[in-house]
């Protein structure tokens, strides 16, 4: 609406600057992780079925997989501290420190003022991935999961088995708190196996068909107590459609591993943030 100034292409041209340079972050151990998980055992199991909700726990130090089985299936994911639901996982933030999509060796942080490290990604098989000429990539943490406000906000429906209410469903059943409760709990995901970008022209975000097959899996290491909800998204593998019951859906693994502890003797779990929170008010 509006014409371009005439040093409009030099104002363009100007590089850009990384806002949070992630270089001084806390680097996980990865080779002590990955020799824990492999004197680990199974010792618990939860099958998320199509179109539907479920919780698991991981305590610090264990190990938690997600497994796409039968069929391409993408994923939601909300992780809570699991003494306290008022830390959760801070997609925007993790975002900014490791990028509009995750693998191996990244990390989700917790919500403010906590800001800390709730788990590690520590084997990716869909690392090989990468990013696409679209512009796509997996696992993202850009969605906010399909929810059935904006499903009624674009098309007038009552759709009941979002990503939101399935998770809002999830927590309820879990811990016993009011439906109602639970849902100002539920919040921005990882998007588990989803491929996902933003448009070149328009920068509207999109979706396309998950390159997710039956045994492929993201695995993490719980860096504290996790309280994790996971929805098995009514999308399907996300190449048309979701908040109906057009796409075929498949359910998704959740496997609990635990690790010999004496691996993890020279290990503690991730403390709060150090911000002294005075925000200006005194002296620290």
């Amino acid at each position: 609406m509006n014409k371009a100034p005439k040093d409009a292409e030099a104002r363009r041209a100007i590089a850009p600057v990384i806002v949070y340079p992630n270089d001084t972050l806390p680097k996980p151990d990865l080779s002590m992780m990955r020799a824990a998980r492999a004197s680990a055992t199974k010792v618990d199991e939860v099958i998320v079925p199509p179109r539907e909700g479920g919780c698991f726990r991981a305590d610090a130090g264990q190990f938690f997989r997600i497994t796409s089985v039968e069929g391409p299936q993408v994923g939601d994911l909300n992780l809570w501290y699991a003494h306290d639901l008022n830390e959760r996982f801070f997609s925007g933030k993790t975002r900014a420190l490791h990028g509009t999509h995750v693998s191996s060796g990244d990390r989700l942080w917790s919500s403010l003022p906590y800001l800390r490290a709730m788990a590690t990604i520590v084997e990716d098989t869909l690392d090989w991935y990468g990013m696409d000429a679209f512009g796509g990539s997996v696992h993202d943490v850009i969605g906010t999961r399909c929810d059935p406000y904006t499903g009624y906000l674009l098309s007038g429906v009552q759709y009941h088995h979002c990503c939101h209410s399935n998770l809002t469903r999830a927590l309820a059943e879990e811990t016993g708190l009011p439906l109602h409760a639970c849902e100002f709990h539920v919040h921005d995901v990882l998007n588990v196996f989803m491929c996902t970008g933003f448009t070149r022209d328009t920068g509207q975000y999109f979706m396309k068909a998950s390159p997710v097959r039956p045994g492929d899996y993201i695995e993490f290491f719980a860096d504290i107590d996790l309280l994790g909800a996971l929805s098995a998204c009514p999308g399907g593998d996300c190449s048309a459609t979701h908040t109906s019951d057009a796409a075929a859906c498949y359910p998704l693994k959740v496997e609990i591993f635990e690790p010999d502890r004496a691996l993890l003797r020279d290990w503690s779990p991730s403390p709060a943030n150090g911000y002294d929170r005075t925000h200006g008010t005194r002296d620290a």
